[in-house]
């Protein structure tokens, strides 16, 4: 692919990026009627925390399965073959109303999303190459980000005229079409050309590369604490918004938008220009910027004072997740994208659900407003911590971005085989 031309003038990447963007709206289509249809038929928090586990657990027991999934066969067939599946699933769910079999249904549902998401992303290298790494995962976070914005209020809306079947319908189609863009794809992932060093794979290979590396160790530990804090908050910000600041359910919704347009504009906006050099420290300190935005409006408060916060706090997020993802692409060896994207949905899943459990209780014992003041501040400090150990580790600032090949450690010790020569990072790297 031509270095100086467009990622977006490509046929292939915009069909890849179209997906990932019509994956989260029609994830969120789902999720928001699923979440109503549950509530509406059994009024239990129970049944509603139930299905969360069931969307979002399989991305955290089947990781590992998952990931080896993508890395054992030929990607773009089968995101084409498991977004068929979604497809049938969804509908079947517009027509179901028992709570087990919507449970059921739903838990199967989170299995595709667990195999199709780091399908989507392991497709970025082939697409972009490895000098366009960060520009790539900038675009396709700005597709989610689309998505993740007009996906809730569709959702809520398709459940107000046509109940969960035609919000489950529209999600079916969102599946199918990017069953048809996969099936569209000229480019090809090859997992039979990437298997050479690789004698016997295994399923946690991912999770196992994704902490024997220290500097991807490091931003999974500060990923995963800073995720279990924040995440908290979530539950808090309704009544903070509510019961603090005496606003109402739009300034709610004003402050989700605007904390989602920030994500889109920290992903398209200053991902870009951040050197490759810088990619880690910048994530980590993005970490630190992305808690503060939630926190620092529960010390001075005022409504544009909470959306200005959540404008940068949302900046600072989406810049998070480009560095974090284009640190995986780099840094970890082609091979193994596939186990490694699906760790890494493991490890933000396990936090996101065990935060959410903890602010509700956060939320009981100590307020909406000590909820956003001391998650949101330890999520902050999570990403400060992380970027000192950073600088500790390098004896002080040293380009420490996803600079050259990976070196495969994992292929080194199950003996010979072709292994990607370390390069040393230096000044004249950070392009």
């Amino acid at each position: 692919m031509d270095a100086d031309r467009s990622l977006l003038r490509d046929r292939d990447f915009r069909l890849v990026a179209g997906s990932v963007g019509l994956s989260a709206l029609g994830d969120w289509v789902a999720i928001v009627a699923l979440g109503l249809h549950v509530k509406e038929i059994t009024d239990s928090g129970y049944a509603v925390a139930g299905l969360w586990i069931c969307l979002f657990g399989p991305s955290v027991a089947v990781a590992g399965h998952a990931g080896l999934l993508v890395d054992r066969i030929e990607a773009t067939r089968l995101l084409a073959v498991v977004s068929a599946a979604g497809a049938v699933i969804a509908g079947v769910l517009a027509f179901v109303d028992a709570t087990a079999a919507v449970l059921a249904l739903t838990a199967l549902l989170g299995i595709v999303f667990a195999v199709s998401s780091p399908a989507e992303f392991a497709l970025v290298p082939p697409l972009a190459g490895e000098r366009r790494i960060q520009q790539a995962n900038g675009h396709m976070e700005t597709a989610r980000y689309i998505g993740f914005g007009i996906g809730p209020l569709a959702g809520g809306l398709l459940f107000s005229i046509g109940g969960l079947e035609l919000a489950m319908l529209v999600d079916a189609a969102t599946f199918a079409a990017v069953a048809c863009a996969a099936l569209a794809l000229r480019i090809r992932r090859d997992p039979s050309a990437l298997e050479d060093s690789e004698r016997s794979p295994r399923a946690r290979d991912g999770i196992a590369y994704l902490f024997r590396d220290r500097v991807l160790s490091l931003a999974m530990a500060v990923a995963f604490f800073s995720l279990l804090f924040m995440s908290a908050v979530w539950v808090g910000e309704l009544f903070f918004v509510d019961d603090v600041l005496g606003k109402g359910d739009v300034a709610y919704g004003a402050w989700l938008s605007i904390w989602t347009l920030g994500m889109a504009m920290g992903a398209l906006l200053l991902s870009p220009r951040i050197a490759a050099g810088a990619v880690a420290a910048t994530g980590l300190a993005a970490v630190a910027v992305q808690g503060s935005g939630l926190a620092l409006p529960a010390l001075w408060l005022g409504f544009g004072f909470f959306l200005a916060c959540g404008f940068i706090g949302g900046m600072a997020h989406g810049l998070k997740n480009v560095m974090f993802r284009s640190l995986i692409h780099v840094r970890v060896p082609e091979r193994l994208h596939g186990r490694a994207f699906a760790a890494y949905n493991g490890i933000r899943n396990t936090a996101e659900l065990g935060a959410f459990a903890a602010g509700g209780v956060l939320v009981a014992l100590i307020g909406a407003r000590g909820t956003l003041a001391y998650a949101g501040g330890l999520s902050a400090l999570a990403g400060l911590i992380g970027l000192l150990a950073l600088l500790r580790m390098n004896h002080g600032w040293l380009p420490t971005g996803p600079v050259g090949p990976p070196i495969d450690t994992l292929a080194a010790e199950e003996g010979p085989g072709p292994v990607p020569a370390p390069r040393t990072s230096d000044a004249s790297d950070g392009r």
